[in-house]
């Protein structure tokens, strides 16, 4: 990212400084959720917006695979030992959606732990609003191309290949799959509680960008900058339900889905 774009983000950094001010004023939690096919550009998103912020108020999670030990207990119970204390925020970079996509494809649970998974995640998600937290559920969409692209670039970049992983290599050849998967999380588990935020992300500036206008606009905090423009770009954010749409119609226009 240039350094004039590092610029254009200062302001909204500004903004997330006064965020997190008013969470910690009004002992609020929040969540924000970043799910997305490998090389999607979450990390460097978080990394961007975490970059100013208070560290005592925040924390970024990113869960390895479960111990033999955590797969018998409660799918949800490593995640929510995670969970915000009151005037906190925390970014989960993967979550319990590991279940619905990665877990699935790659045959890491068992079709009935997935079923399961599909059929209580709403219900925990309202109850986790219902008592206050403000909970951000964001999926970052990148094209095969340029997920294609991003994979070559970290396979030949020294300070990129450790980003590089087994499993990375195996998402092209289950592109297909992943996108099943996709359509099937979106369809089953965007409520009017929780809705998805998609993320378009192949230009990783406007991503990261709106990214920030997303998370500001979770929470309606005072100080407002009001020189700032906080609309998402509706060609980078799209609502969940409006995603859902978009891949209904290409199925119904060529048997499949492309995205």
């Amino acid at each position: 990212m240039g350094a004039k774009a590092e610029r254009g983000l200062r302001p909204w950094q500004v903004e997330l400084l006064k965020l997190q001010r008013h969470l910690e004023l009004e002992n609020l939690r929040m969540i924000v959720l970043f799910e997305g096919r490998d090389a999607a550009g979450k990390g460097g998103c978080i990394r961007r917006i975490t970059r100013f912020m208070n560290e005592k108020h925040y924390r970024v999670v990113a869960l390895g695979r479960p111990t033999q030990e955590q797969r018998s207990q409660w799918y949800f119970q490593r995640y929510v030992a995670q969970f915000p204390a009151g005037g906190e925020m925390v970014l989960f970079d993967r979550s319990w959606y590991n279940r619905a996509m990665v877990e699935r494809v790659f045959g890491f649970c068992s079709p009935k732990e997935y079923r399961d998974f599909l059929l209580g995640v709403t219900g925990f998600e309202k109850d986790l609003v219902r008592q206050g937290t403000i909970l951000v559920k964001l999926y970052f969409s990148v094209t095969r191309e340029e997920q294609a692209r991003r994979f070559e670039r970290r396979r030949t970049d020294p300070l990129r290949q450790w980003k590089l992983s087994e499993i990375d290599m195996q998402a092209q050849d289950r592109w297909d799959d992943f996108t099943f998967r996709k359509y099937e999380m979106l369809h089953r588990t965007d409520t009017r509680a929780a809705p998805w935020q998609i993320i378009r992300s192949n230009d990783k500036e406007r991503a990261r960008l709106n990214t920030m206008k997303v998370i500001l606009n979770a929470a309606d905090y005072k100080g407002r900058d009001p020189d700032l423009d906080f609309t998402p770009d509706p060609a980078i954010v799209v609502p969940g339900v409006e995603e859902i749409a978009v891949m209904d119609a290409q199925r119904e226009r060529s048997g499949r889905f492309t995205g």
